[in-house]
């Protein structure tokens, strides 16, 4: 039967039933399990009525804001307002073969001054690439360049497994002493 229906819809644009012709076929057919006669149901279009809201206005879109997880929690006015009132941040990393720092815009997360003992110019005076005079000529460069971008002030929050001394204390108090003022806040 179901080659009967099919055949006769795809050479006449029409469904076939038993030799009658019917009007275009808008309609699936389904066995109706309960009675075991053919059903009529239909048809959806990639399943949209599935999707609807409940007004029936539009499909079903997620919402793309980002709800809290606790909406109850308070959040302090010095959270909301601290990525405005100190918008600088520095940055400083140290491995066994390079020193960097960069100074980066808290809001727009653009760097604004980048210094690090990788690029050609550091690299070819300094002995060495990650010892203490290479880090405070990295404090030296990197104050000079924020000072052209007009930035004056910066905070400095170490990193969870780095402690604020040795190599670190040398960039960041080289940078405090060619002319930016750096607010560290230690946990």
């Amino acid at each position: 039967m179901l080659s009967k229906v099919l055949g006769g819809f795809l050479s006449k644009g029409v469904c076939n039933n038993g030799g009658n012709k019917v009007r275009p076929c808008l309609f699936v057919l389904t066995n109706n399990f309960q009675s075991g006669q053919p059903h009529s149901a239909p048809r959806s279009f990639f399943g949209v009525e599935d999707y609807l809201d409940d007004d029936n206005s539009r499909p079903y879109t997620y919402q793309k804001e980002k709800k809290s997880k606790n909406p109850q929690k308070h959040i302090s006015f010095k959270q909301r307002t601290v990525a405005f009132m100190e918008p600088f941040t520095l940055d400083v990393f140290i491995s066994k073969r390079f020193v960097q720092a960069s100074i980066t815009h808290r809001v727009t997360s653009k760097q604004v001054a980048v210094a690090g003992t990788n690029s050609k110019d550091i690299k070819a005076v300094l002995k060495s690439r990650c010892d203490v005079p290479a880090c405070l000529a990295v404090g030296r460069i990197l104050a000079e360049r924020a000072r052209e971008a007009d930035v004056y002030t910066a905070s400095y929050t170490p990193r969870d497994r780095d402690k604020f001394e040795g190599k670190i204390r040398a960039v960041v108090q080289s940078i405090i002493d060619n002319g930016i003022d750096i607010r560290i806040y230690l946990d």
